[in-house]
Order: C-alpha cells, then sequence, then structure tokens
C-alpha cells in the first residue's frame, strides 16, 4: 500500500476511550477524558481555552491552576472531515514522529477525535517565517522528518496521485445556495478542465526524480511552534502527513508564506530567500542521512526547479480539498473564496514554473 506506515516497536500504544466530544457544548466530553488522563484533576478546576486558529478541526486547551503549564489538547475533528484524512493514518504518523522525536505525546484517541501534549511557544505568521534565524530552523526541522527511515529499506510511494483523484471524485457538481453556486460555475474551472490538469501534474511531475520521503504535507505557519526560549521550532497536526514527494512537501510550506486568512501570494519567497533555504535544508539533510559530501550549487538549482513545479501541485490539492469543505464543514470560513483564490494562482504560477530550466 502507497501510505504504508510501519510504527517501531517499542513505541507506546496509544489508547482509545469511548468518548464522543459535542464540537458546540464540549465541557462534558472533555470532562471524561480528563477523568481518564487527569484523574487528580478536579473537575471544578479544570480551565479550557477554545482556539481559534484551525479551520479543520475545534480545539480545546484543559488544565488547572492560573497559568497554561500542564495543558492536554483535545482535538474534535471537523464535520465529515474523515472523507479526506485517513485518522489511522494520522495516528500512526503521529507515533512514528513521536518516536523520532520530531512530534508531543499522543495522550489517547476518542471516538471523534485525539487529545495531545501542548507545546509551550508561539505559533507563527507569515512575517515570522521569512526571518532568516527562524527559516533555517525550518528547513533543518522539516530535513529531520524527511530523512526518518521507512521500514526495513521499504521503498515508499507516493500517496498524492492518488489522494487527489480521490478529493477529485468528492468535488461538489453545485451547491444550494443560488449565489454561492453562481460563483462555483463562474469562478472555478470546469470538472473536465480540473481532470485534465490533474493528469498533466501527474504526468509532468512524477518523473522530476524527486525522492519520496516522510512528509508533513501541511506545513502553513500556524503549524509551526517556536519556542524562543528553547531557541527552536516543532511541527503540530499531522492530519495529511504521508509518504510523499520531498519538493511537495517544501513546494507547499513555500505556497504558505502568503498566508491562510488573508493570502498574499506576493509573498511568495524569491528565489534568493529560496536559494538560502534550500541549502540550509539539504545541508541537515545530508546529516542525518550521513552524506558526508558538500551540498553543491547544482543540486540546490535542481531541488529549487523541483519544488516551484510541485507548488502547482499543492496548490491544486488544497483547491480540490477547499470545494469539498465548502460542501461540508460547519466552520465560518470562505471555502469556495479560498478554492478560487488556490486556482487561479495556479494557473498564474504554471507558465512561470515550467519554463524554469533543470541545471
Amino acid at each position: 500500500m502507497a501510505n504504508y506506515i510501519h510504527v517501531p516497536e517499542g513505541v507506546p500504544v496509544v489508547p482509545k476511550f469511548k468518548v464522543t466530544v459535542d464540537e458546540n457544548d464540549f465541557r462534558s466530553g472533555a470532562l471524561k477524558l480528563m477523568k481518564e488522563l487527569r484523574p487528580h484533576w478536579k473537575p471544578s478546576e479544570v480551565k479550557m481555552k477554545c482556539f481559534t486558529d484551525g479551520i479543520t478541526n475545534k480545539l480545546i486547551g484543559c488544565y488547572v491552576g492560573s497559568v497554561m503549564q500542564e495543558v492536554v489538547l483535545v482535538r474534535i475533528y471537523g464535520y465529515k472531515t474523515e472523507l479526506f484524512v485517513d485518522r489511522e493514518n494520522e495516528v500512526k504518523s503521529f507515533r512514528v514522529l513521536q518516536a523520532h522525536r520530531c512530534a508531543p505525546r499522543l495522550h489517547c484517541t476518542f471516538t471523534n477525535g485525539l487529545c495531545y501534549e501542548f507545546l509551550q511557544g508561539t505559533a507563527l505568521e507569515p512575517e515570522h517565517i521569512r526571518s532568516p534565524s527562524i527559516f533555517r530552523q525550518i528547513a533543518r526541522q522539516l530535513a529531520k522528518y524527511h530523512a526518518i527511515h521507512a521500514h526495513n529499506g521499504w521503498l515508499p510511494k507516493s500517496d498524492l496521485w492518488l489522494k487527489m483523484g480521490k478529493y477529485f471524485s468528492l468535488v461538489p457538481t453545485h451547491f444550494p445556495d443560488p449565489g454561492q453556486n453562481h460563483r462555483f460555475s463562474q469562478e472555478v474551472p470546469s470538472a473536465e478542465c480540473l481532470r485534465e490538469e490533474m493528469l498533466w501534474l501527474q504526468q509532468s511531475l512524477s518523473v522530476l526524480g524527486s525522492p519520496v520521503v516522510l512528509c508533513h504535507n501541511d506545513l502553513l505557519c500556524k503549524n509551526i511552534i517556536y519556542n524562543q526560549s528553547a531557541g527552536n521550532v516543532k511541527f503540530i497536526d499531522y492530519e495529511y502527513a504521508g509518504y510523499n514527494y520531498q519538493a511537495y512537501d517544501i513546494g507547499n510550506h513555500f505556497n504558505e508564506f502568503a498566508g491562510v486568512n488573508e493570502v498574499d501570494y506576493s509573498l511568495y519567497p524569491g528565489r534568493d530567500l529560496q536559494l538560502m533555504w534550500l541549502r540550509a535544508y539539504l545541508e541537515a539533510y545530508k546529516e542525518h542521512k550521513d552524506q558526508c559530501e558538500e551540498v553543491s550549487p547544482t543540486e540546490v538549482e535542481v531541488l529549487y526547479v523541483q519544488v516551484n513545479r510541485f507548488a502547482l501541485a499543492s496548490h491544486f490539492f488544497w483547491g480540490l480539498w477547499a470545494l469539498i469543505q465548502a460542501k461540508y464543514s460547519t466552520i465560518d470560513f470562505d471555502f469556495l473564496g479560498y478554492a478560487i483564490l488556490r486556482f487561479n494562482q495556479y494557473f498564474k504560477m504554471k507558465p512561470e514554473v515550467t519554463a524554469l530550466p533543470f541545471p
């Protein structure tokens, strides 16, 4: 199976509780989980903070005392997200990354979500990830993910095209709301056009020679936690983690320089910033792979071309994703508008990046 993820022996087993947490009235469900995970906490003293950054799930921090010191995060899966997120795969990825000290501790899963350790630090914004001191850390941390070995030397395959095909099959054909439906029919490419582009992407990108590695696949700013006192970055949220092309994961991150709520693609990193980022990444990747030779300018250039072409696949993937979310999600976010933005940027970027010559 393309997205097979092997959890190493000795990794702690994650308990599963038959508890359902209501996203609109979450306190009672969250308290049932705290009774299992933190039995010494008095229910009357448990405080809860709702985090509002996510556009897929609901996230609640549970703690006692006056400061958020020992926090247990309760993440409630968004409505119908099981259509496009493999929850079993997510838990496996979480456990693998935890075994390699790349993830917080996963406390448990429950019927419609999971609980994990809160990482102290700041969720980053687009302006932060442009800073050389921070982007070098992000590059090095992503290299650490990508260098994690597949089980017993097994050669993994990317499941990008499989997932993209599945998403395409789930895209709605119309919307009940007349205004939304008009916007959908006028501003979103036709199903025939999307099918053609999907085929073109697979044919043109899968031959670029990008290695298949364990990827985060959703490295937006808010999924990067910067701990200033420890001087490091950690990544959170592994819903989309799995084996994929190295260049896709990096290109996807570069697209996220534009932000999510107020998207501005003029913030996409320019060539100079990218080359510095990619060199830092390759140096760390070689260290983790015990490759002692220096990074050559040609290697950086090859990765630069691969990454910018795979950034197209990222736009396309999240465009399809947003169309499905526009139909099902209960979260207050303009998913249809976001899909339109991603497809528009895809078509704008396509001639620029396909013209990039391989060194």
